[in-house]
């Protein structure tokens, strides 16, 4: 039977982004959305935008148009709220400035109805080739948590999506370079190192991927992924508001955000190459009654854009300055934007951690769309460096991470080059010794074997022996342990003595789900995703499931029933 076709979505804070697989070639997907009142038209980008107006809301163009006019009514990077650990993101909390008595969303809901509208127009338009039918992979931020990569499942689950796949942008980002680039051999080598640099609408991602010799061929290997950092495009139009904003009359919170989204509009305007225009006019509506009288109008220069985007945002940096940190005691609910603004100061500090020395850049997201942007990470590093960095150019960066996803559901078919992600250390579970209790003696510790030194990324295994019994229904811990030099454990070895080649990690204590006091019978899976999480399951005999994740790449664990 021949392996299903595969859809790639890149959901973006911004912009979302289809590709499929035609054979084994990628292409992009038209989205029929409204544009007008009554005026459907197909786009490239579905822009990430939701209008709470009507049922169902509006989608896309027409609701970012719609923003301008009511910005009260409209939910905007509700990605990146996906994202914020210090919300309930499950609660309807969108958009955060609504006037009182307007219904909001929350961001996994807002979320759904992107996917949904990118489900629907597919199969309207391909009613022969049903969306269903395909392998679906959505991309996500290389440092989202374990939180928001679920709650992104969950709003595919909700979307009507099955069997999901989530993937790396910037894996993503790369993957697309591979795919326009056949000859990619011979534009890299053995040794090289290239850094993906993912500047968003709302968060910056910085990777790093290895070119290795793999048997006399061509390997590439992900070695490391930085920290999250709520820091894009978003930040650089709400800088370049408060700009403009000090030669207007007062805003109030409504029409700043009207302001913010022009600004936004200005500044692709202005930074497009085609462009030479010095300004753009920017339009805010009057409040009241008086709202056509009260309509402020203004321009946003393009020597106040490059301004603030160089000297906020993209600062020329000595590599060992550290970002700020700091932090208020007290401050407004809202999104953790990281609290220093400069890039280039935050890709520093990633690069001296890593002590690594890319010989290449590979640039993704919208932001790097202007080239006064890219020129500018170029001379940084080149200041950094012992040689120049090479750029690896010729992407679409607006459509490479849809591309790349569904290039790597080939990939995953045998069908394509695959990034290499082993996990970086051995990983076990600790195994309480069955004993009878001796006074001031605690039950000595083994440790399983789950994922052993190498294994890769989206690559699991089953232990049918031995059981263990699972505590459920009280507290109880789990304690996981690495290594970093036993790499030479098989999975499902059973290490009797935990000596100091072992690292013990935070442990988890947690209540799973089941009647109080039970011992419940299990076998132990494991799964490496594609995100860099082992899902270590419990299965009963009964087929009642538990599961404890750990983030191989950042050291948390956590569990859910």
């Amino acid at each position: 039977m021949p392996s299903p076709a595969t859809n790639g979505i890149d959901l973006g804070t911004t912009n979302c982004a289809l590709a499929y697989t035609n054979g084994e070639a990628v292409e992009l997907f038209q989205i029929p959305q409204f544009v007008h009142p009554g005026e459907v038209r197909e786009e490239p980008l579905l822009p990430s935008f939701l209008f709470l107006e009507g049922d169902p809301p509006i989608v896309g163009v027409l609701a970012q148009r719609r923003g301008l006019e009511n910005a009260g009514l409209l939910v905007s990077s509700a990605k990146s709220w996906l994202s914020h650990a210090g919300v309930d993101r499950t609660a309807a909390i969108l958009p955060p400035n609504a006037p009182d008595g307007i219904p909001r969303v929350s961001p996994v809901e807002a979320s759904r109805r992107y996917l949904v509208h990118l489900r629907d127009a597919w199969n309207t338009k391909r009613p022969d080739d049903p969306f269903d039918a395909h392998q679906v992979l959505v991309t996500v931020p290389a440092s989202f948590d374990a939180v928001a990569r679920d709650l992104t499942l969950k709003a595919a689950e909700e979307a009507g999506y099955q069997n999901v796949i989530l993937l790396e942008e910037p894996q993503a980002a790369f993957y697309a370079w591979i795919e326009r680039h056949p000859d990619w051999r011979d534009r890299v080598g053995v040794g090289d190192l290239i850094l993906v640099v993912d500047i968003g609408g709302g968060t910056t991602d910085f990777t790093l991927i290895a070119v290795r010799d793999n048997a006399g061929e061509l390997a590439l290997e992900r070695i490391a992924v930085g920290d999250h950092i709520l820091l894009g495009g978003d930040n650089m139009d709400l800088a370049l508001a408060h700009h403009v904003a000090q030669h207007l009359p007062k805003l109030d919170p409504i029409q700043f955000h009207a302001l913010w989204q022009q600004c936004r509009a200005a500044k692709e305007k202005l930074l497009d190459e085609s462009q030479t225009a010095p300004e753009q006019p920017v339009t805010v509506l009057g409040r009241g009654t008086g709202v056509v009288g009260g309509t402020i109008k203004t321009k946003v220069k393009r020597s106040d854009v490059d301004s603030i985007l160089l000297e906020g945002f993209l600062p020329v940096v000595s590599m060992d300055e550290v970002p700020q940190r700091r932090r208020a005691g007290l401050a407004e609910l809202g999104l953790p934007y990281a609290a220093d603004a400069a890039i280039t100061r935050h890709l520093a500090y990633f690069l001296r951690r890593q002590d690594a020395v890319p010989t290449h850049v590979l640039f993704n997201g919208g932001v790097l769309r202007a080239d006064l942007i890219r020129k500018r990470i170029i001379e940084v590093l080149n200041g950094w460096l012992p040689r120049p960095v090479t750029p690896l150019v010729g992407e679409d960066l607006m459509h490479a991470v849809a591309r790349g996803a569904a290039y790597y559901g080939l990939a995953r078919q045998g069908k394509g080059v695959r990034i290499r992600g082993g996990v970086p250390r051995s990983y076990y579970i600790g195994i309480e010794t069955a004993m009878p209790a001796v006074p001031g003696m605690p039950a000595p510790i083994k440790a399983f074997t789950v994922a052993p030194f190498g294994m890769e990324e989206g690559t699991g295994h089953k232990f049918p022996r031995p059981e263990f019994a699972l505590t459920v229904g009280e507290p109880a811990q789990f304690r996981f342990f690495q290594s970093p030099t036993r790499k030479d454990d098989p999975p499902g070895s059973m290490i009797e003595d935990v000596g100091a080649d072992f690292e013990e990690l935070a442990p988890v204590e947690v209540s799973l789900a089941g009647n109080a006091g039970e011992s419940v019978p299990v076998t132990l899976q494991t799964l490496v995703t594609e995100t860099g999480v082992l899902e270590l399951w419990c299965v009963a005999r009964d087929g009642r499931r538990w599961k404890l994740e750990f983030n191989v790449r950042i050291g948390q664990a956590s569990a859910r029933t």
